[in-house]
């Protein structure tokens, strides 16, 4: 199995234009939008959704009205300002405390000390993950909860989640749709990686951004490489970038070129390479050819390093 991740070093560099292009050429694969706090993979490859999942994460708690007895214990030991003396009255007490769930930290010290048990402290819904099935093969994507944290364990579950398709399907390639920057979501969806495609955009914010997204790479070490998105806008800029990332072991592996069809074949709900035949379809054509023969590379050397040390395929 390969699993190829697609990232970058900020956000609207053209990861999702780029996985939906790399998994009509590679297809039949297995697609999983990692990107769970902003996932937009879904509007150029049409999921059909068949099945729906909770993500459970944290637990927060929630006063019984029934149980309160106003006693304020639970306010008194709050740290995070969540609990407030507004909730419904019982028949024994006119007012009964309230936890704002909002402002919950989910610490549980409320419902620890509450002598009257009038606490809940379950886990809650932080969102949903769905299994569906689109024209390049199954895909894992999901939808993160407004304010909602451990998007890092959510993109871990979809990463488990599609490595399993691979495996009962009898496929070969995990395509993943990365988040932008360096942050928890997209350790989550690096470790362990066959290989990393970088995007970058020729200007000077991406130099710094790119240092950052590839020293994570090399500190998890992934292989990588990097591609140049709208390389014509800046050439020389693009040529920096490229230098920047030979100089730390990664190999530039294309250059794509501004293009109105991108945009057109986005607003078709296309990837490019299925709407069109003009210079961007055709570099990504030819940046595929390099990123699968570095993933067969990848696969070899993980096949080899196993042989050596005795384990059986």
């Amino acid at each position: 199995m390969k699993e190829l991740v697609i990232v970058s070093g900020k956000g609207g560099t053209g990861k999702t234009s780029m996985a939906a292009s790399l998994a009509s050429l590679a297809a039949p694969v297995v697609l999983a939008d990692c990107d769970v706090d902003a996932a937009d993979l879904h509007l150029v490859v049409e999921p059909r959704i068949n099945s729906r999942n909770d993500f459970l994460c944290g637990s927060k708690a929630r006063i019984k009205p029934g149980h309160c007895t106003a006693c304020g214990k639970c306010e008194e030991l709050c740290r995070f300002d969540a609990i407030f003396y507004d909730g419904p009255g019982n028949g024994r007490v006119a007012r009964t405390f309230r936890v704002d769930s909002l402002a919950c930290e989910g610490c549980g010290v409320c419902a620890d000390y509450c002598v009257e048990g009038a606490i809940e402290f379950k886990p809650v819904v932080a969102g949903q993950w769905f299994v569906s099935t689109t024209k390049y093969g199954p895909m894992v994507h999901a939808r993160l909860a407004a304010a909602a944290e451990n998007s890092g364990k959510l993109v871990t579950q979809l990463r488990q989640t599609a490595q399993q398709m691979v495996q009962s399907q009898g496929l070969e390639l995990v395509i993943c749709d990365g988040s932008p920057g360096i942050g928890c979501p997209v350790i989550a969806s690096l470790t362990g990686a066959s290989l990393a495609l970088i995007i970058v955009e020729p200007t000077m914010a991406a130099l710094h951004d790119f240092e950052r997204i590839a020293r994570l790479t090399v500190r998890l070490g992934i292989p990588a490489l990097l591609a140049v998105n709208k390389a014509d806008l800046n050439k020389e800029l693009a040529e920096r970038l490229e230098t920047a990332a030979v100089a730390v072991g990664i190999e530039p592996a294309g250059r794509v070129p501004y293009d109105p069809e991108v945009t057109r074949a986005q607003i078709a709900g296309r990837s490019v390479v299925e709407a069109s035949a003009g210079p961007a379809a055709e570099a990504v054509r030819a940046l595929w050819q390099r990123v699968n023969g570095r993933l067969q590379g990848c696969a070899e050397s993980q096949a080899g390093g196993l042989v050596q040390m005795g384990v059986k395929q």
